[in-house]
């Protein structure tokens, strides 16, 4: 399920915020280099859901500090050569903190002596990305994207999971679409009828609406 190709690559690029040629880039590479992410699908290209968490990490390395790309690509050599059995070590959660800190020994000291919070600063970043990725007793992940900004404060209300609605964006804890809500506010229901019939918060309508808009407006 976690394999399967499920994503295409502009509604991705929505999806982890970056631009759909940054994540091009990663998933095709170039001529002379290769690819940073390993797809599910190559041709047509499409992610997996593990692929989409692939790029939601790279995403918080491409907003910290702007990383440049060759010294991620020898970190996550690196990560690859010690965890041989993972096929995805940057978002293999159960040993979170320890691939935190190899991944942020793998860069050079320049990059962490010109951030301003220095190596906490970094892993503290990357921490907050990971939190945004949980784990079920089952094995299954959940993906929580940003909405608005990157922040520790940003709620939860939006949730991605390949066991829920084929991993298309839903309000969390529910199968509740974000683009079925969003299409009939914008066929002008109001957030308080919406709220009534599906039963939830009007908070959790506008988050809905709010992130569907967003992922238009890129």
């Amino acid at each position: 399920m976690l394999e399967v190709p499920i994503y295409g690559t502009v509604e991705a690029a929505h999806y982890v915020r970056v631009p759909y040629q940054t994540l091009r880039y990663w998933i095709r590479g170039s001529e002379s280099v290769p690819p940073l992410i390993d797809l599910a699908s190559k041709e047509p290209p499409r992610l997996s859901f593990s692929n989409l968490l692939e790029c939601h990490i790279m995403s918080a390395m491409r907003a910290l500090y702007e990383i440049r790309i060759p010294k991620v690509r020898s970190a996550l050599a690196t990560l690859k050569r010690l965890f041989p059995d993972s096929l995805h070590p940057l978002v293999d959660v159960d040993l979170q903190t320890n691939r935190i800190d190899l991944f942020v020994e793998q860069l050079p000291d320049e990059i962490i002596n010109l951030s301003k919070g220095g190596q906490l600063g970094i892993k503290q970043f990357l921490k907050m990305h990971l939190e945004r990725i949980e784990r079920d007793p089952a094995g299954l992940f959940t993906f929580f994207p940003f909405v608005e900004e990157r922040s520790a404060r940003e709620p939860k209300v939006i949730m991605m999971n390949p066991g829920v609605a084929f991993g298309k964006p839903v309000i969390t804890g529910t199968g509740i679409s974000t683009a079925v809500i969003a299409a009939r506010f914008h066929a002008r229901e109001s957030i308080s009828d919406l709220s009534r019939e599906y039963d939830r918060t009007e908070s959790e309508m506008e988050e809905a609406v709010r992130w569907e808009s967003r992922a238009l407006a890129a």
